[in-house]
C-alpha cells in the first residue's frame, strides 16, 4: 500500500502521508515516496501543493523510531538526516506555494515537515511541538533553522530546548501557524485556501512564490554539514537510546525520532 498518496483536483495537488499504524511517522520508504511524489507534482499544471496526514490523529508524528532504530552508526545517522533534510529543502524551494494542512498532531519531525511548507493551516484541536529533546536529540531536517525564521531566535530556542508542545491557538499567537479552523470546518477551510491559489491566472502562483523565495530563502544548504553532524553525534549517544527505550516502554506506537 502506498505511504504517500497523490490527489490532483484542478490546480490543487494534495500529498497525503498515510501510515496509520505509526501515526503517519516517516520511515525510509516514506522518504523515497515523498521524493517521487514531488517529482510527479512538478510535472503537472497544479498551482498549489498541499501536504497533509491521513486521518485525524496525526499530521506527522515524527520519524518512525521503531524502523530508524536500526541505524546505530554515525555515518548512517548522517545519511538518514541528510536525505530527509533535502526532501524538506525541496518542499521549501518547490516552485508552487506549499500549504501544510495540519489535520492532527505535528510533533518532532512532523513539526519540521510543517515549517518546511510556506503556509500552515491547523485544526483547532491539534498540538505542535519540536519534541526531539525528549529523545536527547535535536531537529535533523532543517526545522531548527526554519523555526527561527518563522518565530524568531529566542522562541525557537525555547521551543526546541524545552520540547514543549503548543495548542493550535498558542501556535497561531506566535506565528507558527497562519490559520486555525474548527474540526468540522477544517477540510473545507484548507481546500478553500488552496483553491484561491489555484484560481490565480496561469503561472501567477509560481511567480509569486519565486519573488517571496528570493526575498526570504527558506532553506540553508550551507548549514547542512554542521547540523547533520551535530544530530548524528546525539543520535548515536547512549543518552538517546536510553531515552528511546524509556519512551518505548510507555507507548505502544513508534515515537517521534526527528
Amino acid at each position: 500500500m502506498p505511504e504517500v498518496g497523490i490527489e490532483l483536483d484542478g490546480g490543487v495537488a494534495v500529498l497525503t502521508i498515510d501510515r496509520p499504524a505509526s501515526r503517519n511517522a516517516i520511515g525510509l520508504a516514506t522518504i523515497a515516496e515523498l521524493e517521487s511524489a514531488l517529482d510527479t507534482v512538478a510535472t503537472t499544471s497544479a498551482s498549489v501543493l498541499v501536504i497533509r496526514g491521513a486521518g485525524e490523529r496525526a499530521f506527522v508524528s515524527g520519524g518512525d523510531l521503531k524502523e530508524l532504530s536500526v541505524i546505530r552508526d554515525k555515518n548512517g545517522a548522517i545519511d538518514m538526516a541528510r536525505r530527509m533534510r533535502r526532501v524538506l529543502d525541496r518542499v521549501s524551494t518547490f516552485p508552487l506555494p506549499v500549504i501544510a494542512a495540519i489535520n492532527g498532531s505535528a510533533l518532532g519531525g512532523g513539526a519540521e515537515v510543517a515549517v518546511a511548507c510556506d503556509i500552515r493551516v491547523a485544526c483547532s484541536d491539534v498540538r505542535l511541538g519540536f519534541t526531539q529533546v525528549k529523545l536527547a536529540i535535536m531537529p535533523a531536517w532543517g526545522g531548527g533553522e526554519r523555526l527561527a525564521e518563522i518565530v524568531g531566535r529566542s522562541k525557537a530556542l525555547l521551543l526546541i530546548g524545552t520540547g514543549r508542545t503548543l495548542s493550535a491557538a498558542q501556535a497561531l499567537d506566535i506565528g507558527l501557524v497562519d490559520e486555525v479552523a474548527e474540526r468540522a470546518d477544517f477540510e473545507s477551510s484548507w481546500r478553500a485556501l488552496a483553491q484561491q491559489f489555484a484560481d490565480l491566472p496561469p503561472s501567477a502562483a509560481r511567480a509569486i512564490k519565486d519573488v517571496i523565495a528570493a526575498a526570504r530563502p527558506h532553506h540553508h544548504p550551507a548549514l547542512e554539514p554542521d547540523a547533520v553532524n551535530s544530530f548524528a553525534n546525539l543520535w548515536i549517544a547512549d543518552a538517546h537510546w536510553q531515552a528511546a527505550a524509556t519512551i518505548g516502554t510507555k507507548r505502544p506506537a513508534p515515537t517521534p525520532a526527528s
